[in-house]
């Protein structure tokens, strides 16, 4: 049954299906095996959590270049935060703390992606500083230059993604660890 109150809600204008299409390739990118095993990335659910992050922040930094993206960056942060919702339920946290819960992945993404945009601007080890700390938990320094550099690479790969390729999914994440990307 649809819940009651949704007449209440402005209407979606970005098909659900896109949304999930984006999200879904999102979350398929931070699961890739290399990241765990070759870039040092714990695997665990902070590691994964902090990979999503990552990759969220990538495609909603190069979708606020485009004025009739901001439906769709709204809508692909509320996917992230139904989807944290479900795992931490699925986790059995209680509904009680599942609030606060939430509140501290809120915090955690803002206050990731304002370190990642200032590292971005920064230029040269911001980048890799941050990512060895918001990631790698402030150890491997050579896998956080690799992170850095697979981020700067993302962000250039999205860069030349026109507008249409990006509202309609129909654009890729560049491979985890090509053999031209240097740190």
């Amino acid at each position: 049954m649809p819940w009651p109150f949704n007449h209440f809600r402005k209407p979606r204008l970005t098909p659900a299906g896109t949304i999930e299409a984006i999200y879904g390739m999102i979350v398929t990118q931070a699961r890739e095996p290399i990241f765990y095993r070759d870039l040092g990335v714990p695997d665990t659910v902070n590691g994964r959590f902090d990979l999503l992050l990552l990759h969220l922040w990538l495609l909603l930094r190069r979708l606020r270049t485009f004025q009739s993206a901001t439906e769709l960056s709204q809508a692909l942060f509320d996917r992230f935060c139904e989807d944290m919702d479900d795992n931490l339920r699925e986790m059995g946290v209680g509904d009680q703390t599942v609030p606060k819960r939430m509140r501290a992945f809120g915090e955690a993404f803002y206050g990731r992606v304002q370190a990642y945009d200032q590292a971005m601007e920064a230029g040269g080890e911001a980048l890799a500083e941050a990512i060895c700390k918001n990631i790698l938990n402030g150890t491997g320094a050579d896998q956080a230059q690799r992170l850095a550099a697979y981020a700067r690479a993302s962000e250039a790969d999205l860069g030349r993604a026109d507008e249409a390729a990006l509202l309609l999914a129909s654009f890729r994440f560049p491979p985890a660890l090509p053999e031209d990307v240097t740190p």
